[in-house]
């Protein structure tokens, strides 16, 4: 089906725009991933690998594999969300090791953060994955 093609291709737009968001953000800008920034990065990097042979060998299957990885980094950013914008949330842990979990490195129009920002990417390939039908 041509829209399965379609919504592979937007997954794999998504996941990779992510994947060199966060390389950016730490590679270039030179802020140091939190705990749950790579736990986020570990569910999200091997979705643009997915996408991407799911589009090569035309294997619908792989949305079986971003539907999971992508509803478990919804979860995952929805709670690092909570720890930045929750203070009572934030200030009851200390889980994270190295940077703090609460950090802001960015709050663009005061609410939008990198946790916020992986969880939109998230949000969308999880639905963009219900959309894949089977043949």
């Amino acid at each position: 089906m041509k829209n399965n093609k379609l919504y592979m291709q937007m997954i794999f737009i998504v996941s990779l725009v992510a994947m060199l968001g966060s390389l950016y953000f730490s590679e270039i800008r030179l802020y140091e991933p939190c705990e749950m920034c790579w736990y986020q990065r570990i569910l999200m990097y091997p979705i643009v690998l997915l996408s991407l042979i799911g589009l090569v060998k035309y294997d619908i299957n792989a949305r079986l594999y971003i539907r999971v990885m992508s509803g478990i980094g919804l979860l995952v950013s929805t709670y690092h969300y909570a720890l930045q914008k929750i203070p009572a949330l934030g200030e009851s842990t200390n889980a994270c090791m190295g940077v703090s979990c609460t950090v802001q490195y960015i709050n663009w129009a005061g609410f939008i953060t990198i946790p916020l920002l992986a969880l939109t990417a998230f949000i969308i390939i999880f639905i963009l994955s219900f959309l894949i039908k089977k043949n």
